[in-house]
Parts: structure tokens; C-alpha cells; sequence
């Protein structure tokens, strides 16, 4: 095997090494691999490019995606970025920032994060967030682990059919390997079942209850009654939620949840094809210790100045090894500083602002759609805010779903049930509107 000029291990490296585990040459470590699966000759890599030839050969790549119209949603929103918010987050004191474990030179990081957590606690009205979480279903699943902690002599966790099919199928596996049973609570018209909710409870051995804010039919669920019956069996009401959507409908804690969870990607991240994204978890004060993820608290230091630091530490794995709340100790907490910019430039009539804007295009969207006769209305009547759902009438969901890509809309997301959802944001105007109902006319 041929010594690969850009590595910088000379022969004589590669000589001592081999000689360190036992072999004679790099071939051998490949000796078990069949012939006919090894590559021999020279890799095919292109000649050196100039920076001008670089730049145009990622910008013919770049041109080969396809530049639709988004109009779906389903856990992931298109909504808009501040051109702020790159730019601070591109500063090298973020960008290049790793642990906050040394307080002492990691004020800036551990400040933001503080920012972060106060933000998401007066979103979701609970007391404590911590700094953060991968991503959503990631989030999901460990409030179901949370709620297995803080629960005795309880085996099981309920999950709602009507949370997003991701989020369910992350807290299955998770379930799975640490042994914890999950019991699924059936929709009544679009939404989750108080009554089959009750009747789950009757047997006396549910630890949690996790179940959407916003469901994933974009109907804006009433928990009514959900906290005062699970709380009177000793279990924890866990809350899935769109950060952005809580600033104008009701909140985990008006709802008396004891955890609220989610993808904090509607806070201003782009799409960027899946990630990286944000997750969250805040709880009311006495769950605290059992949640895991960092939690940055504020003090004083010695001259009596503000300063912050890393709190309740015993709860992590880099202390407690196999004994921590969890292995999650790490994330993308850049995500969490461009969350933090973003909360901080819309304040709460920014929020409201999108969540009108937004809410206003899907109602539009939805009864244009209705009246070219192609669809039928699953659940009229129910609350929405910015997503909705609806039943093709003549032709298939996955047929629309595709014809409307060809006509540069990504829109008409296929559900299994053969119904399609759609989602509108504030950066879609009426004009895109009428253009999706018109290709969807002409089919």
C-alpha cells in the first residue's frame, strides 16, 4: 500500500506502529476483507483547483439542489432568520468556544446559556431549563426516562398517537433498551383521548405521560383535566411543544405540566436538511436533580461582581460516570446562543407578530384549498395554528406530494392515514399561496 503523501506520518512512523500491534504491513489489517472487495490502482481524485475554480465547482454542486417553496412543517419550520444572528454567532469567541466546565475563563459561554435557560423557563412558564438537549425526540425521550426516575413502583410511560412520528419513534427505542414499557393513548377526533387517557390510569402503574401541544394534524390540543388525573395517580404530564407556537397558545405550566420538551429549530434555525437542531427540557423546580443536561446558575464572585457557573454537576456523567442522569452531556450549544439572539430580537410582539402572520397564510391556504373541491376537511372546527391537515379526494396523497415537487413546491406532506399536511410561515406570501392552490388546480 502506497504511502499517501498528504499524511503526515513518515515511513518510519508507520513502520513503528506496525510493529506495535503485531503486523507486518498496512495490507495485513485488510488480510480478513475478500480480494475482490479491496481497491487497487490509484484513487481517482481530480488535480489541484485554484480558489476561484474551488468556489465554482461547490457553487455547480450547490445549483444541482432543488429550490422549493416550503410548505410543510411536521417538526421542522421555515421560518425566518435575522441576518444578525449568523453573524454573532460566527464571532470567535462563540464559534470557537468548547466547555463551560472552567467558569473562570468561560463567563461569555456560561452567560448566554443563562440567557438561554431564563428565556426558554418564561416561554414555557416552568422554573428550571437546562443547556440543552440534541435535538427534540432526543428531548422526548429522556422526560421519559425523567419520569421513570422520579416515579416508584410505576412501569410504564403513555405516549399520545398524535406526537410526531420521529418523536415516537426515538422514545420507542429508547424504551426498548432501558426496559421501559410504553402504552399508546388512542386520538379522539384529532387529538389525544382524555378517556382513554383515564382509563390507562385506572391501572395504576403509569409513570409519565408524554403528549404534543401542537399535534402532528396541527391541531392545537386542550389538556384539560389531563394534569389534576395523572397527578392524582403519582405521575408526571410531560409536554411535547413548538417553542415558537407558545408565545400565543397555552403554556406547559398553565397546563400544570411537570417537564415541557421540544425542537427548538422554530426559533430561528434554518432548515439547513435536517440539522444541526436544538432540543429543550424545562421542569417545575422540584424535578430539577433528575434532569439531565447542564443547568448554569448565577452567583457572586469574590469582589461581589455577577458572574456564573455550572450547577448541580453531581447529576452529570463527567462526574458520576454510569450514575448520571443520563449520558447526554454534551450538545450544539452554539444552537442555543442562536436561539438565545433570536428570543432576544423578537421579544414577545415579535413572537406574536410571526404566530399571527403565520397563522393568518394557513387559514388562507387551507379554505383556497377547499373550495377547488379536491379535498375533504378531516377535523373542521378544530384550532390550528400555522399547520393543517386534509384528505385528498382525487388523486393520492404521495401522487400530489410529488407532482407539487416537480412544480417547485415542497408541500402536501403524505401521512400514513392518506391524509396530507400542509404549513404555512410568515415567509411565505400570498403570492406563493395562490400559486401552490393554481399547480394544484392543474393537476
Amino acid at each position: 500500500m502506497a504511502q499517501l503523501p498528504y499524511l503526515p506520518q513518515t515511513k518510519a512512523d508507520v513502520e513503528a506502529m506496525l510493529r506495535r500491534i503485531g503486523v507486518k504491513s498496512l495490507e495485513d489489517l485488510y488480510s480478513d476483507v475478500p480480494a475482490e472487495f479491496l481497491h487497487k490502482g490509484a484513487y481517482a481524485l481530480p488535480d489541484a483547483l485554484s480558489e476561484q475554480e474551488i468556489r465554482d465547482c461547490f457553487a455547480a454542486l450547490a445549483a444541482m439542489n432543488a429550490s422549493l417553496k416550503v410548505f410543510v412543517g411536521q417538526g421542522a419550520y421555515d421560518h425566518h432568520t435575522p441576518s444578525v444572528i449568523p453573524y454573532l454567532c460566527s464571532r470567535s469567541e462563540f464559534l470557537t468556544a468548547y466547555t463551560p466546565y472552567q467558569c473562570e475563563i468561560s463567563q461569555g459561554t456560561l452567560r448566554y446559556i443563562f440567557e438561554y435557560q431564563s428565556l426558554l423557563c418564561e416561554l414555557t412558564g416552568l422554573d428550571v431549563c437546562n443547556a440543552s438537549m440534541y435535538d427534540g425526540p432526543t428531548a422526548a425521550a429522556e422526560a421519559m426516562m425523567m419520569a421513570m426516575a422520579g416515579t416508584r413502583k410505576k412501569t410504564r410511560v403513555l405516549v399520545s398517537a398524535t406526537l410526531l412520528p420521529q418523536v415516537l419513534e426515538v422514545v420507542k427505542t429508547y424504551a426498548k433498551f432501558h426496559g421501559v414499557e410504553l402504552g399508546v393513548l388512542k386520538a379522539d377526533n384529532g387529538q389525544t383521548s382524555l378517556k382513554a387517557l383515564q382509563e390507562e390510569l385506572a391501572k395504576d402503574d403509569v409513570a409519565g405521560v408524554l403528549v404534543p401541544s401542537v399535534n402532528r394534524y396541527g391541531i392545537v390540543e386542550d389538556h384539560s383535566g389531563f394534569a389534576e388525573a395523572i397527578h392524582a395517580q403519582k405521575g408526571l404530564l410531560l409536554e411535547y411543544c413548538d417553542p415558537s407556537a407558545l408565545a400565543v397558545v397555552k403554556t406547559p405550566g398553565e397546563w400544570d405540566a411537570d417537564v415541557a420538551v421540544g425542537e427548538g429549530q422554530s426559533l430561528g434555525l434554518p432548515l439547513s436538511y435536517g440539522g444541526p437542531y436544538v432540543g429543550f427540557m424545562t421542569v417545575k423546580k422540584e424535578h430539577m436533580r433528575k434532569m439531565p443536561g447542564r443547568i448554569v446558575g448565577q452567583t457572586v464572585d469574590g469582589e461581589g461582581r455577577r458572574s456564573f457557573v455550572l450547577t448541580l454537576q453531581a447529576r452529570e456523567q463527567h462526574i458520576k460516570r454510569e450514575k448520571a442522569t443520563s449520558n447526554i452531556c454534551s450538545n450544539e450549544s452554539l444552537m442555543a446562543l442562536w436561539v438565545t439572539i433570536y428570543l432576544s430580537l423578537m421579544g414577545p410582539e415579535g413572537l406574536r407578530e410571526v404566530n399571527k402572520m403565520s397563522s393568518d397564510g394557513a387559514h388562507y391556504l387551507k379554505a383556497e384549498l377547499l373550495k377547488t373541491g379536491k379535498f375533504e376537511d378531516v377535523y373542521p372546527g378544530k384550532p390550528f395554528l400555522k399547520e393543517f391537515v386534509l384528505r385528498p379526494k382525487t388523486e393520492s396523497a404521495a401522487a400530489l406530494h410529488g407532482r407539487l415537487e416537480k412544480a417547485g413546491f415542497f408541500a402536501a406532506w403524505p401521512l400514513e392515514e392518506g391524509l396530507v399536511s400542509f404549513c404555512v410561515t410568515e415567509k411565505r406570501t400570498k403570492e406563493e399561496t395562490d400559486a401552490l392552490v393554481c399547480a394544484i388546480k392543474e393537476g
